[in-house]
């Protein structure tokens, strides 16, 4: 998470509204604008250094939670990024290294979330060998089936991380935890205002979107995350849910 628009700071905030208690990750220099927005939260958590590139911070993370809760319910991957020069009109010159980094902190950090957590959010039942699927992984998603204007490697990395979520319910099902996608609209959050032609995408979208859609509310995101992290969720996984106003249904600026 990274300051107060971010769609993981709504999460949050709407999980302690709903009495749960959460812990954000954050690292590097930006770790300090997480913490200065965590205190706006209702109850201010810890933030707890994570990049999810290193496999000592994931080993670090689930023993501070191991110690602090003895497991954990439901776990929230709202992380993305790729190299400037793999966005913005640069899908064919993009160097393989930025290919490499967006794939690998957008897509394959999901499954190294929920390996890391496995231990701490399985919930199997030895009495009939039948899990009861008491948790869950929340990961933020961009529709992924059409190639949008500059979104380029992100775009493919988004499309990357579908199916990762898709093989990590597959194998994570029988140890009771789901893993579900949620696929917003375009919110000004930090990360979409380096995207060139955002606004624009924004403007199209609420002409398009047949419920209408305002970019500068990420509550109906927050709601359908706590609806997939709860016992109501309890029957989905490997399902990418389009909270965008409908847009993904019509895809055509209305007349």
């Amino acid at each position: 998470m990274i300051n107060r628009r971010s769609i993981a700071y709504a999460i949050a905030e709407r999980a302690q509204q709903e009495g749960a208690e959460v812990v954000l990750t954050s690292f590097g220099r930006v770790r300090r604008i997480t913490e200065r927005a965590a205190r706006g939260l209702p109850q201010t958590p810890d933030v707890l250094e994570l990049d999810v590139n290193s496999d000592q911070d994931f080993e670090a993370l689930a023993s501070d939670l191991r110690e602090r809760w003895g497991g954990v319910d439901g776990a929230v991957h709202a992380v993305a990024f790729a190299p400037p020069d793999a966005l913005g009109g640069n899908f064919l010159s993009a160097p393989r290294e930025s290919a490499k980094a967006a794939f690998e902190t957008s897509a394959f950090s999901l499954k190294a979330l929920g390996t890391a957590l496995l231990d701490l959010m399985r919930r199997d039942s030895p009495e009939n060998g039948v899990a009861a699927a008491g948790t869950s992984i929340v990961g933020l998603d961009f529709d992924a089936s059409l190639a949008w204007p500059s979104y380029d490697w992100m775009g493919v990395s988004k499309a990357a991380l579908e199916s990762v979520s898709r093989y990590l319910a597959k194998e994570l099902g029988p140890c009771g935890v789901r893993v579900n996608l949620l696929s917003a609209g375009p919110l000004a959050t930090a990360a979409a205002s380096g995207i060139e032609g955002f606004s624009g995408l924004t403007q199209e979208w609420g002409r398009a979107a047949p419920l209408g859609w305002d970019p500068e509310d990420p509550a109906p995101v927050a709601d359908a995350a706590i609806f997939l992290l709860s016992d109501l969720g309890r029957g989905i996984s490997g399902e990418i849910i389009h909270v965008d106003g409908g847009f993904h249904a019509v895809g055509a600026v209305a007349p």
